[in-house]
């Protein structure tokens, strides 16, 4: 289930954390960063609220246009999910497994095939502007899809910065994620996205 929960928060979070600045309302900001971002990073913290039960966890992103990413997870548990281009990476620290995936059919329709497509944003999502709480302004993207596996994901700024992001799936999962610490103009390299397994543990295949 751990796994299952970290795979869905990156393909959710792949088109929330990738945004940067929302100096025109928070879809004009959204449109604009698919136009013209090719990366960021930063920290995070995550809660899922399910019907059995609530967690939380932080780590740290980065993001590469087109399509590389990786996401670390540093409480209260070790996982790191990498995606190189072709193929998504689980590192399961305590289980000591490594999983991989194909990352085309991994990310399908997800918010994350917005890093590696441009076109994914409009073909995928009607947006709209979804009002104000607590100085943050919000976007509503609505899958146009009904198998999207998403109800809908909210996406909030306060002012030029991104802060918070909400998804709820189609089994009713609520999750929220707060960014923190994000620059938009990270210096990443593409061979820092390549993953290779470590010694001794084992490699699983989906």
């Amino acid at each position: 289930m751990k796994s299952t929960a970290l795979i869905k928060f990156v393909t959710a979070a792949g088109l929330s954390a990738a945004i940067g600045f929302a100096q025109a309302g928070a879809v004009d900001a959204l449109k604009k960063f698919n136009n013209d971002a090719d990366g960021i990073s930063g920290s995070f913290s995550q809660t899922v609220k399910s019907k059995k039960k609530t967690q939380t966890t932080h780590g740290t992103f980065q993001i590469l246009r087109p399509g590389l990413f990786k996401w670390e997870y540093t409480k209260p548990y070790k996982q790191t999910i990498v995606g190189d281009g072709k193929t998504i990476w689980l590192y399961d620290v305590d289980l000591a497994q490594v999983t991989k995936s194909s990352q085309n059919q991994a990310i399908g329709d997800s918010p994350a095939a917005i890093l590696s497509n441009k076109t994914a944003l409009d073909s995928s999502y009607t947006l709209k502007e979804d009002g104000s709480a607590s100085g943050v302004d919000y976007v509503l993207a609505t899958p146009k899809k009904n198998n999207a596996g998403y109800q809908y994901i909210r996406i909030g700024f306060k002012g030029d910065t991104l802060a918070a992001m909400q998804l709820k799936d189609s089994f009713g999962n609520e999750t929220t994620i707060n960014f923190n610490n994000l620059n938009t103009k990270p210096k990443l390299s593409r061979s820092s996205f390549k993953f290779t397994p470590p010694k001794g543990v084992d490699v699983l295949s989906n």
